[in-house]
């Protein structure tokens, strides 16, 4: 019998509260800044309450959970944070990235720094998530909250991917709207095609990606694997929506003609196990019509 999707959402509820509860005291502590995404996300699901963090408006229209709390000082750009806002927040901790390498003696200048690399050319992303869960957790004191989150999330994968196997007998392509013309595709060492793969889909993009998205190609290449499906995450640039629906190429793709896109909520491209866990459940929620066909 297919679970419920109140069923499956209960479970994420319960699972994500009962880490969250277990690490807040500890985690409070130690007041901890952060200036990578997959670090910030991983810290909340944590249960830390950062108290400084970089570009979180689009954090929250992007990454969008774990949440970040209202009281957390927003220190401007990820790759250009504000330091003398960050000297105010006063951190005893700053969470950073193999991608901030550069700034790392000038953070340290303020207080100790915690880097982790969570995407490198030709590495699974999701075992460098999972590092970069274990190293926040050896600073803070949470070495167990980081192994339940660990724990939490291969459960969490495993549950989407019962729901989703009746759809995994076609190549899949994961990708990221650039324009009306053109798209971005997710490859193997990217977090989303690290996903995709776990969850038994065959990843239909095969050329080099870099950790992250396919510079942009045009949406003949889809055409290529005529029999796949396609999913799209979110952010559409508003230009493009319209665009596609116009563009007479991508209505003649076999994939668009016989309903086999699905369209999700945005994911944080270079995250952590927390956007893990966010595409695997976003996937299994847009394709469980489809899913539920495939069973019948």
């Amino acid at each position: 019998m297919r679970p419920s999707l109140l069923t499956r959402r209960t479970f994420m509820g319960l699972s994500a509260g009962a880490v969250l509860a277990a690490g807040s005291a500890a985690a409070a502590q130690t007041r901890v800044a952060a200036i990578d995404w997959a670090m910030l996300e991983t810290a909340l699901a944590l249960g830390i309450l950062p108290v400084a963090a970089t570009e979180l408006v689009q954090y929250r229209k992007i990454v969008v959970e774990p949440p970040v709390p209202e009281t957390t000082a927003d220190i401007g750009l990820r790759g250009t944070p504000n330091y003398e806002m960050l000297r105010l927040a006063e951190p005893d901790l700053i969470l950073s990235s193999n991608f901030y390498v550069a700034q790392h003696a000038s953070l340290e200048r303020i207080a100790p720094v915690v880097s982790a690399p969570v995407y490198q050319p030709g590495s699974p992303a999701y075992e460098l998530a999972e590092g970069a869960a274990r190293a926040i957790g050896s600073a803070t004191g949470l070495e167990r909250q980081a192994k339940d989150l660990i724990g939490q999330s291969a459960a969490t994968l495993r549950n989407s991917a019962k729901l989703l196997e009746p759809l995994t007998d076609r190549p899949t392509f994961a990708i990221s709207v650039g324009d009306a013309r053109h798209f971005r595709a997710f490859g193997p060492d990217s977090m989303i095609g690290g996903v995709l793969e776990r969850l038994g889909f065959e990843n239909a993009w095969h050329a080099d990606t870099s950790y992250s998205a396919a510079a942009p190609v045009g949406f003949e290449a889809l055409a290529e694997v005529p029999e796949a499906r396609v999913i799209i995450v979110e952010p559409i640039p508003p230009d493009a929506g319209p665009g596609l629906l116009e563009n007479a190429l991508w209505r003649a793709l076999p994939m668009v003609r016989e309903g086999r896109v699905v369209t999700i909520a945005p994911v944080n491209h270079f995250g952590g196990l927390p956007s893990a866990m966010r595409f695997s459940r976003l996937l299994a929620d847009a394709m469980d019509g489809q899913a539920g066909e495939g069973r019948g």
